[in-house]
């Protein structure tokens, strides 16, 4: 297997399970109505509460380590999972973290994902949050991580600079060797299901899942389901990072803009903003299967599933599986959004 040269640190416990969601399936009209669901729990994975970047820290922790880094940098917005993430595989490192989140005005104390990195003793500094709702980031945050880059070095430190959601060929390496995982998985189980549904934001994971598929004829169709806006250049860059990642691992695979489908459909309002859809499909995982979805990436994928079955747009007598990329921490900056949803 050609990944297995790449330098890699263990972050995650993996295999992560994959199950069917019988309670989900029943609640949603039965054999008669519904396919069977799979889902792939990447919300297991471990490292800081779990969820999919742990896969993609592996490996880029793993090269910060060869270069000799001594601080890991990166970006995102005030509840990004990545960043969480990111602290806690520093610290399992032994290495320093240093963030750049955008946020909207300060309101209250930190909760949710932006607790966890303090509690990791993350050095977080932020930028205003930009206008367009429909974005993960603001306009200055390439300017601000500049400005940190260069402070970092001015006291001795070697930074190590990752893109925001993991998204480069090295994080890639993280869903290629997890797709391997999953047609593993499947194969095992004597499972070929339809569609595998994830959310498509940074696009590091779905420019790794679909390379991953055609290196290992997956049995499944990619389904990506956008959390924020931007086309076409998201695939545009999803399209780059796949096929610089197939140059990393030497493999012969190339994929285009017509291997990538991303429903542009259920992100609503913006990046970060749940839909009276994401909010129903939190209460359904929750109260049929226990599991806890995010409002702000897989409740949106789950939430097109939900529609999709409802619409009849898959055959009942198909088996679709979902992608669980974990992001359970962000619930609690979400209380205010939660609570319409509760009956009292």
């Amino acid at each position: 297997m050609p990944i297995s040269s790449q330098p890699r640190f263990p972050l995650a416990t993996l295999p992560t399970p994959l199950h069917e969601l019988k309670r989900l399936r029943e609640a949603l009209g039965g054999p008669r109505k519904c396919p069977r669901i799979l889902i792939k729990r990447d919300d297991l994975t471990g490292l800081a509460l779990g969820g999919n970047k742990a896969r993609k820290l592996e490996f880029l922790v793993g090269d910060a380590l060869r270069g000799g880094a001594t601080v890991l940098v990166t970006t995102g917005a005030e509840q990004s999972n990545h960043a969480r993430m990111t602290a806690a595989a520093a610290r399992m490192a032994g290495l320093g973290a240093a963030l750049v989140l955008t946020r909207k005005p300060a309101c209250g104390p930190p909760q949710g994902n932006l607790l966890l990195d303090y509690l990791l003793g993350a050095e977080v500094h932020f930028v205003p949050a930009g206008p367009d709702p429909a974005k993960a980031t603001g306009d200055g945050e390439a300017a601000k991580v500049a400005e940190v880059m260069a402070a970092l070095k001015e006291r001795g430190e070697r930074p190590y600079l990752i893109p925001i959601g993991g998204s480069s060929p090295v994080g890639a390496c993280g869903y290629v060797a997890g797709t391997l995982e999953i047609v593993q998985q499947l194969l095992s189980m004597g499972e070929a299901p339809s569609r595998l549904y994830y959310a498509a934001g940074s696009r590091g994971t779905q420019a790794a899942l679909v390379l991953g598929a055609k290196m290992y004829s997956a049995p499944y169709l990619l389904y990506g389901v956008a959390v924020s806006g931007g086309e076409p250049e998201k695939t545009g860059r999803a399209v780059r990072i796949a096929n610089e990642t197939a140059s990393l691992l030497g493999v012969g695979a190339r994929v285009g803009p017509e291997d990538f489908v991303t429903d542009q459909g259920y992100f609503g309002a913006g990046y970060g903003i749940p839909t009276a859809g994401c909010l129903e499909a939190l209460r359904m995982l929750a109260r049929h299967e226990g599991i806890f979805l995010d409002p702000i990436y897989t409740g949106k994928v789950m939430a097109a599933l939900i529609d999709h079955i409802r619409r009849g747009q898959i055959d009942p007598s198909e088996a679709v599986l979902f992608l669980h990329t974990g992001g359970a921490p962000a619930l609690f900056a979400y209380a205010e959004q939660l609570e319409l949803s509760v009956d009292f």
